[in-house]
């Protein structure tokens, strides 16, 4: 005898595959597990038993029909009972044991119907094809790999602590309590509408509350490592489902193997019901063949099984009726029902995470069955498909990461002078920086989704931001404080998420630096929305690709005093904007591809430092018109085209510090020295080949630069700048430093590398603050000086 547990290959998979299989599947299991004992059974007997037993019948002559049996036959064939025990009577047929053997193989074959002799091994194939097929689509290769993957992630999900956590956060109270008001309140007092109402018979998930969450506070304790855990959850959750939605073959091999059960019970209904009675218990039996063996063509014979097979083809028929019903029902659910769209409406209201997606085709048709086997799944595993979750388990692991002893480490004094903490290229911003009270400037670099908290107000003394490719957000709270503490302001942006919005309302706000694309196309480029609202506001720094100055700017112009414009080669053509802006002080135009200084530039009174660096100016004969400003003491016209100085540079007699350099100067006009405030002239990177003896005028010069450029003397007037502190002549055609070099007692810094000098003089230990790091020579030139100067010069 086969044994059952033989079969269990057929059916049975990985127990975690249990979670795939509704109630239908489950209840066909156990129907097709009898349906294969019912074969088992059969095929059993028909392999022990005997299966026809078969006796010679005496045929008159006369008889018409061979198989019409006389009744005084089998008469004769009872025992006589009646009379007493006695000599046994029967019919002899001089037939030996083999002989009646040969009988019975030869009538079974031959007389016998077809489905009384197999109908054992049909109910033994048809449940094995049943079970396979229910089956079907845990083997195939196409499916199989997306179901082990899906049922891997569905049990780390449901037993993560970080599932219970957030489920626990969100909700605010006890789950149960929870679902008792919602039954007791919102479902008895609000009509549900046609497309809720639709919802709520579809949505499984309506009566299940959260059981694994628990009241005490060390549930929602996680360490480091389960954090990690959760995390690597969340990437595979979120690939999986890429991979997933793509495509239906899930879908669809269940449905076709459900099509399949139901067109084969159709087949098996109808053929078994025609056929049942086939099975008879008596048989007649012509067999012409073996007359010359037996002596006999006609036999009566009995089919030992033909009873029991009847009762268990019609047992068997039942079954296989209950089955199909089972499987038209699956077959009604999977074409009445949207099974490749699966919402999370309730799941999003019960647990207050608003951004769980709903998902589509294969993913959708997972989280359905799932459904079917217990709700709950989908809930806890709705979990690792939110952002807002992904966010808060990130936010918890930066905490766990970044402690405020290793922040403290971090902490650094900027140019500003302030405490300044700088962040780089984290997952998100950690809570644990708001405990730095002493923190005065915060710096955040290529971080994305930053939310400050309300916790921001803990940092008294911060006053400065820098926002470096960051998406940031305000808690109100957060938004309170820093409109009335904030001073300074950095933003570098891409796209318009970057550049926050709030920033329009930091009313105490004095420095404002942008930098990014500004225009006032809208469909290209970041539109700046008005700065009236920045009352306080006196520094802005924009770096773009302005055509003209933003009307946002004019905005501020009563109190601006600084204003710096740096284009990335943009073309600036509107300025009369700048004519409103009285009071600044400063003003930086870079990259703006000026070809002439704008006029505009000359009705800014209150101006003492201008900057056009990197532009297109060829002349500045529009210099004449600087004598109207007689505040300005800095012009900076370097790293341009420009060929001449022109005359009129006297009148500016206020300038203290003037940029000539990266131009393609030649000659420098003595007029140039007239300005005699001078403190720093940059004349390097030019094509100079003589200086002026009037320099020597410039007693007030500081900064003396003429490096890279042509010059083979020096005139001794430029020793009689006595307070230069440095003076660079690298990189020129000189070949003598005059001795009168001695006269510069205050010079720090003396550059001579790169010219034709064979010694240097002794004098230079004359310029008693000149040290050896100040002297920019090469090492074989500084050892002709003597050696006490050289001792000299290398003492700290």
């Amino acid at each position: 005898m086969i044994p059952v547990m033989e079969f269990r290959q057929f059916s049975e998979q990985q127990p975690a595959f249990r979670v795939l299989k509704p109630w239908w599947d489950v209840f066909t299991e156990y129907l097709s597990v009898i349906m294969l004992m019912i074969g088992v059974f059969g095929c059993t007997l028909q392999v022990m038993q005997d299966k026809i037993i078969c006796l010679p019948h005496k045929i008159s002559s006369g008889s018409e029909n061979i198989c019409e049996v006389n009744r005084s036959f089998f008469l004769q064939l009872q025992p006589n009972f009646s009379n007493g025990p006695g000599e046994m009577r029967g019919v002899k047929n001089d037939l030996d044991l083999q002989q009646y053997s040969f009988i019975n193989q030869m009538c079974y074959e031959k007389a016998l119907h077809w489905y009384a002799k197999y109908f054992p091994y049909l109910v033994l194939i048809h449940t094995l094809v049943f079970m396979v097929c229910s089956n079907f689509w845990f083997k195939f290769p196409g499916s199989s790999s997306k179901i082990e993957h899906f049922i891997s992630m569905l049990c780390k999900c449901f037993d993560s602590p970080w599932t219970t956590r957030a489920l626990s956060e969100v909700s605010g109270e006890n789950p149960e309590e929870k679902d008792q008001k919602k039954s007791g309140t919102s479902r008895s007092t609000t009509p549900l509408s046609p497309e809720e109402s639709s919802l709520e018979k579809t949505q499984s998930l309506r009566s299940i509350p959260e059981k694994i969450v628990v009241d005490k506070p060390s549930a929602s304790v996680l360490d480091k490592k389960e954090g990690e855990q959760a995390k690597a959850l969340f990437e595979k959750v979120k690939k999986f489902r890429l991979h997933v939605e793509e495509g239906d073959i899930l879908y669809l091999m269940y449905v076709r193997q459900t099509v399949f059960k139901v067109l084969k019970f159709l087949v098996i209904i109808a053929y078994n019901s025609f056929l049942v009675n086939k099975v008879h218990n008596k048989v007649c039996c012509e067999v012409k063949e073996i007359q010359d063996v037996t002596g006999y063509t006609v036999f009566e014979c009995n089919h030992t099984m033909a009873h029991l097979f009847s009762k268990l083809s019609y047992c068997y028929l039942f079954l296989v009726a209950i089955y199909g019903l089972t499987s038209l029902y699956t077959s009604y659910w999977l074409f009445y029902r949207s099974l490749k769209e699966y919402s999370f409406e309730y799941v999003r209201h019960e647990t207050g995470i608003s951004d769980i997606p709903d998902v589509k085709n294969d993913f959708a048709f997972m989280l359905h069955m799932i459904d079917q086997y217990d709700p709950l799944y989908s809930k806890r595993f709705a979990v690792f498909l939110s952002e807002v979750s992904e966010n808060k388990l990130k936010q918890l692991n930066l905490n766990h990461e970044w402690t405020p002893d290793k922040l403290r480490q971090r902490l650094q004094t900027n140019q500003n002078n302030r405490l300044e903490l700088q962040l780089f290229m984290l997952p998100g911003l950690p809570d644990t920086v708001f405990e730095l009270t002493e923190l005065q400037s915060l710096k955040l670099e290529i971080i994305n989704n930053v939310t400050i908290p309300a916790s921001v107000s803990q940092l008294e003394d911060l006053q400065e931001l820098s926002l470096y490719q960051c998406s940031l957000k305000l808690h109100t709270s957060a938004t309170s404080f820093l409109k009335e503490n904030l001073k300074v302001l950095r933003v570098k942006f891409d796209d318009n998420k970057e550049l926050p919005n709030w920033m329009y309302v930091l009313r105490n706000l004095e420095e404002l630096y942008l930098s990014g694309s500004l225009g006032p196309d809208a469909s290209k480029n970041i539109v700046l929305e008005s700065l009236r609202e920045l009352k306080c506001l006196k520094t802005l720094y924009l770096k773009s690709n302005l055509t003209k100055i933003p009307q946002s700017i004019v905005d501020v112009s009563s109190h601006l005093q600084r204003l710096y414009l740096h284009n990335d080669g943009t073309k600036l053509v509107m300025l009369n904007n700048l004519k409103k802006m009285t009071s600044l002080i400063e003003l930086e135009l870079v990259r703006c591809d000026l070809e002439r200084i704008p006029h505009a530039i000359f009705s800014l009174t209150s101006l003492q430092e201008l900057d056009l660096k990197e532009n297109n100016l060829r002349s500045i004969e529009e210099i004449l018109s600087f004598q109207h400003l007689r505040k300005l003491i800095c012009l900076k016209l370097w790293h341009n085209g420009i060929m001449y100085i022109p005359e009129h540079i006297k009148k500016l007699s206020s300038l203290e510090r003037l940029y000539f350099s990266h131009n393609k100067i030649e000659i420098l006009p003595s007029h140039l020295f007239l300005c005699n405030k001078l403190r720093y002239l940059d004349l390097s990177h030019n094509d100079i080949r003589f200086i002026p003896p009037e320099i020597g005028v410039l007693q007030s010069l500081q900064y003396f630069s003429v490096t890279c450029n042509k010059l083979e003397n020096l005139p001794d007037e430029l020793f009689f700048c006595k307070k230069l502190k440095t003076l660079k002549l690298g990189k020129n055609s000189l070949s003598i430093l005059s001795p009168k070099i001695s006269y510069l007692t205050l010079l720090t810094h003396l550059e001579l590398k790169g010219n034709h000098f064979e010694f240097l003089p002794q004098e230079l230990g004359c310029c008693c603050a000149l040290k050896r790091s100040g002297l920019i020579v090469e090492e074989a030139l500084f050892e002709t000086l003597p050696s006490d100067v050289r001792d000299q010069m290398k003492e700290m």
